[in-house]
C-alpha cells in the first residue's frame, strides 16, 4: 500500500512539473494547487502558503523562482524530484515517523567529510586542524547514504577539507544514489569544464562555493589569486545553465564587505541561487579569536542580510542569526549532523566530540550515543533565538554535555579541550547577551528594522 501511494505521488508530481515546464509564469501559480490536491496539509503549510503569496505578488522570490528555469533542464527536473519531494516532502514525513519510533533525533541532512585533504590553507579555518591524512572510503559513503535513507534523510553535503579533491568518487555516489542530492562546499578552485560535464550528466550535484568577499577580502585569508580562480568557476557553472550557491563565513575583518549590497548584487549578477553566512567559530587551539565579530557588528549582518532577503532575488541563510526559523540549534542530529574523514560522529561541524565511529556502528547507534541524546534532551539551549548554540553563546551547556556524556575530542594533530574551546567563547557569549536580549525582546525579529523597541 505504502510503495501504491508512493508512486501515486511521484506520478503527480511529475506530471506538475512537466505541466509547469511547458510555460512557468503562467503555469506556476497552479503548480502549489496540484500539491495540495497530492500532500497532507500539514506537510509544510505555512512555507505553502508564503510560496502562493510571493508568486501573487510577483516580487523577489517569484524572480528567483523563474531563475530555476534558466537552469539546465534535467538538472532543474532532479533538484525538484530529489530537493523538494524526496528530501524536504516525502523525507520530512519519513523522519517524523523515525523519530517517533526510535525516541531520539534523526536529521533532514548528513554532512561529512570525504577526505581531510584541501589544497588551501585558509587563516581560522577549522578543517585544517585534521590534517591531510583522513578519508571516508567510497563503500563507507555509500553505507551511511543507505542507513540515512531508510530513516527518511536524501539530502548529503559534503564538507572537509576539499571535497572535490575526490571529485570521481562524488560523482559515483551521485550515480549510485540519482534519488539523493548532494551538496558540496567547496574553495571552487578545482571546477573546471570536464567537472561541469560530469555535473550535467550526474545532474544531482551542487556546490557551495567559500567566497569571504571581493578579491582583497578573499584572498587575505584564502591565499593571493584565489578569488579570481573562483570567479572562474562561476562564470563556468553559470555557462553551464548549473545551479550552485555561495558560503560565506563573516568575521571582525570582512563582515562589512560581505553584507554589502555590491556583494549581493555580485553573487546574483555570477549566477548564485542561494548564500550561506556563517558567523566566524573560534575552534581549534590556535583558532584566531581576534576574528570574532563584536555585536555592534553582529548586528549589522543581522539586519543587512534580513533587508536584502526581502528585495534581492537570492535564497539567504545567516545560520546564527536566523535560528527562529528553526526553532533553537538544528545540531545534534535535529537536523543535521557530521560525519568527519575518520568516521567519528559529531553533532555539530564546529564542534568537535564524539562518543561514536560510524566504522564501529550504526547511524541509529550514533544517534543514540551519550552527546547526541545530551542534544535531544536539551535542545533548544536558550529561549532567546538570537542565542542558540551550546558553544557561541551557551558555553556552559556544552562543558556540561561534553563532560557529562564522556565525548572525546576528534582534532587528532592538536586535541582541544572543552574547557579550552569555551573559555574562549565565555566573553564572546556575555557580550553579545544584551543585544540579543535588545533585539529578541521586540518579538517580530523576522521583520525587525532595528525600531528600538523593548
Amino acid at each position: 500500500m505504502k510503495s501504491l501511494k508512493e508512486s501515486a505521488q511521484n506520478f503527480a508530481i511529475n506530471r506538475a512539473l512537466n505541466y509547469v515546464e511547458s510555460n512557468p509564469e503562467e503555469n506556476l501559480p497552479k503548480l502549489l494547487e496540484m500539491v495540495d490536491n497530492v500532500f497532507p496539509k500539514e506537510w509544510y503549510g505555512e512555507q505553502r502558503e508564503a510560496i502562493k503569496k510571493e508568486i501573487e505578488r510577483k516580487g523577489n522570490w517569484y524572480q528567483l523562482i523563474l531563475k530555476l528555469y534558466e537552469l539546465d533542464p534535467g538538472v532543474r527536473k532532479a533538484f525538484f524530484q530529489n530537493f523538494l519531494f524526496n528530501a524536504s516532502l516525502k523525507g520530512s514525513a519519513i523522519i517524523e515517523e523515525s523519530r517517533e519510533r526510535e525516541k531520539c533525533n534523526i536529521p533532514w541532512a548528513i554532512l561529512l567529510d570525504p577526505t581531510s585533504a584541501c589544497n588551501l590553507h585558509c587563516t581560522g579555518c577549522w578543517a585544517a586542524e585534521y590534517g591531510n591524512r583522513l578519508n571516508l572510503s567510497l563503500e563507507t559513503i555509500d553505507s551511511i547514504i543507505k542507513q540515512g535513507k531508510e530513516l527518511g534523510v536524501h539530502m548529503y553535503i559534503y564538507t572537509g577539507g576539499e571535497p572535490l579533491v575526490r571529485k570521481a568518487d562524488l560523482i559515483k555516489i551521485c550515480e549510485m544514489h540519482p534519488d539523493c542530492e548532494f551538496l558540496s562546499f567547496t574553495n571552487g578552485t578545482l571546477i573546471d569544464k570536464d567537472f561541469c560535464k560530469e555535473m550535467l550528466r550526474v545532474k544531482n550535484f551542487v556546490p557551495a562555493i567559500s567566497l569571504e568577499g571581493f578579491e582583497e577580502a578573499n584572498d587575505s585569508r584564502r591565499g593571493e589569486g584565489v578569488y579570481q580562480k573562483v570567479k572562474n568557476a562561476m562564470a563556468l557553472l553559470k555557462e553551464n545553465k548549473l545551479p550552485f550557491g555561495i558560503s560565506t563565513c563573516y568575521t571582525s575583518r570582512n563582515y562589512n564587505d560581505i553584507t554589502s549590497e555590491e556583494f549581493f548584487d555580485y553573487m546574483i549578477e555570477s549566477g548564485a541561487l542561494f548564500a550561506w553566512f556563517f558567523h566566524y567559530m573560534p575552534v581549534g587551539n590556535s583558532a584566531v579569536t581576534e576574528l570574532l565579530p563584536t555585536p555592534e557588528q553582529r548586528e549589522t549582518v543581522y539586519h543587512r542580510i534580513r533587508d536584502f532577503r526581502n528585495s534581492k532575488p537570492i535564497f539567504t541563510m545567516d545560520f546564527q542569526n536566523d535560528a527562529e526559523f528553526v526553532g533553537g540549534c538544528i545540531a545534534g542530529g535535529r537536523n543535521y549532523l557530521h560525519i568527519n574523514a575518520k568516521g567519528d560522529v559529531e553533532p555539530c561541524v564546529f564542534i568537535h566530540y564524539s562518543n561514536a565511529n560510524i566504522n564501529d556502528c550504526s547511524l541509529l547507534e550514533a544517534l543514540k550515543s551519550p552527546i547526541f541524546m545530551a542534544y535531544h534532551d536539551n535542545q533548544p539551549f536558550n529561549d532567546n533565538m538570537l542565542r542558540p548554540c551550546p558553544m557561541l553563546e551557551n558555553p556552559e551547556a556544552l562543558r556540561e554535555m561534553v563532560k557529562a556524556t564522556g565525548a572525546v575530542n576528534t582534532d587528532y594533530e592538536s586535541p582541544e579541550s572543552v574547557d579550552h574551546l569555551c573559555d574562549k567563547t565565555t566573553p564572546y557569549a556575555e557580550n553579545w547577551k544584551g543585544k540579543a536580549d535588545e533585539l529578541w525582546s521586540c518579538g517580530d525579529c523576522s521583520k525587525c528594522k532595528g525600531c528600538g523597541k523593548n
